[in-house]
């Protein structure tokens, strides 16, 4: 049975940082693309950031360029995105999700993925 299980969120000021995790079991990360989502309050799920093992690429939406960082730790199967500089506009449910690694479709094709979290809140005031 595959769990993904995010945790991490929270509260916290613009301008300051939060770090996520994603615990996954039930599947060998080696075989999977990693993402990160969000959803906020009436909007679509957005495309994060996404970590694929073959080559360790990463990949990022514009928004969030040069202000969150997606790794992970192979022997935890856990992902992480660092999230700094946070602005009012990221607040968001962040989830993460699994796609089997020979996928190619776009990243932001939320039905190309497997498995999904519950999510975790993010919350930034102003």
């Amino acid at each position: 049975q595959v769990q993904l299980v995010e945790s991490g969120g929270g509260l916290v000021q613009a301008g300051g940082s939060l770090r996520l995790s994603c615990a996954a079991s039930g599947i060998t990360f080696s075989s999977y693309a990693m993402v990160w989502f969000r959803q906020a309050p009436g909007k679509d799920r957005e495309f994060v950031a996404a970590i694929r093992w073959i080559g360790a690429r990463t990949y990022y939406a514009d928004s969030v360029k040069g202000r969150f960082t997606i790794s992970a730790d192979n022997a935890k199967n856990t992902m992480y995105l660092q999230m700094n500089s946070l602005k009012p506009e990221d607040a968001a449910v962040y989830l993460c999700a699994a796609r089997r690694s020979r996928e190619t479709t776009g990243w932001d094709v939320v039905g190309a993925y497997n498995y999904w979290g519950q999510g975790t809140q993010v919350t930034v005031s102003s």
